[in-house]
């Protein structure tokens, strides 16, 4: 279904300004940042993460570990992604146990990316804490499952989608607000 309408919610200037007052925020909710991991959910999670901990390591602070996850599997709607899903790798860059882990995702909506998330997380060892940060969060939760950490909030109807663009992967930053888009799987 074709979009009604093409709103700009965050431009490459904005998106630059959001993602390093995330960073900073991060830092400030994490206490050691010795301690923290970034595990971004692939794929824009995965550039988000990196990006984030560039932003991190500013003055004189060491970037912290990122790793990537690929929660297909994880997923409880596997029948509307297809019988032969597309799986990516999942990247641990360190021992979790212990850790401050904050899952880096490009959009939070109904919760059930992060539900997947977490229940990968869990096969992998027990952080001492995870935290949750999108870059945008449109609303629309089915599960109870917010973000500690949301560069911006929008709220979005559910026919509509929200579409973020990273220049690592679609040559420019964005994020836009398709109204009447329909389901996005």
């Amino acid at each position: 279904m074709q979009p009604t309408e093409r709103q700009l919610l965050l431009d490459e200037g904005a998106v630059s300004r959001t993602l390093a007052t995330m960073a900073q925020e991060i830092i400030r909710q994490s206490g050691d940042p010795s301690r923290v991991v970034l595990m971004g959910v692939q794929r824009r999670g995965v550039e988000l993460a990196g990006r984030l901990a560039q932003l991190m390591a500013r003055d004189g602070r060491t970037a912290p570990p990122r790793g990537a996850l690929d929660i297909t599997l994880y997923r409880d709607d596997l029948e509307v992604v297809g019988p032969k899903p597309i799986v990516g790798p999942t990247h641990l860059p360190c021992d979790l146990e212990g850790r401050h882990v904050w899952i880096v995702d490009d959009v939070l909506h109904t919760g059930r990316t992060i539900r997947a998330a977490l229940d990968e997380l869990a096969d992998f060892g027990r952080p001492a804490r995870i935290g949750l940060a999108v870059l945008v969060d449109r609303g629309g939760r089915e599960l109870p499952i917010q973000a500690d950490v949301a560069g911006h909030s929008v709220q979005a109807g559910p026919g509509d989608h929200v579409e973020v663009l990273v220049k690592e992967l679609d040559d420019r930053d964005a994020a836009y607000l398709l109204k009447g888009a329909g389901v996005h799987v």
